[in-house]
């Protein structure tokens, strides 16, 4: 299940060509900064770098080391 989600998100993200990819993700970023905003907010942010860490190495790199650390304590909690 898991390896047939990635692969149709995989599908859609690579349906964008990569320059579109890369200019919604730095209005986002920009768009989470000024979050203070009425319209704009901070949960721009953190959507602009994981549409970034797409097409970003260093990105990638943080958004997967969060992600295992995230994992790791969930699975740490869980009682079985």
């Amino acid at each position: 299940m898991t390896n047939d989600y990635y692969l149709r998100i995989q599908h859609s993200v690579h349906r964008f060509p990569r320059w579109l990819r890369l200019c919604v993700g730095v209005l986002l970023l920009f768009g989470g900064i000024l979050g203070f905003l009425p319209i704009l907010g901070f949960w721009m942010f953190p959507l602009g770098l994981l549409v970034l860490s797409y097409d970003l190495p260093t990105v990638r790199r943080w958004r997967r080391r969060l992600e295992v650390k995230w994992l790791r304590r969930w699975r740490g909690r869980k009682v079985n």
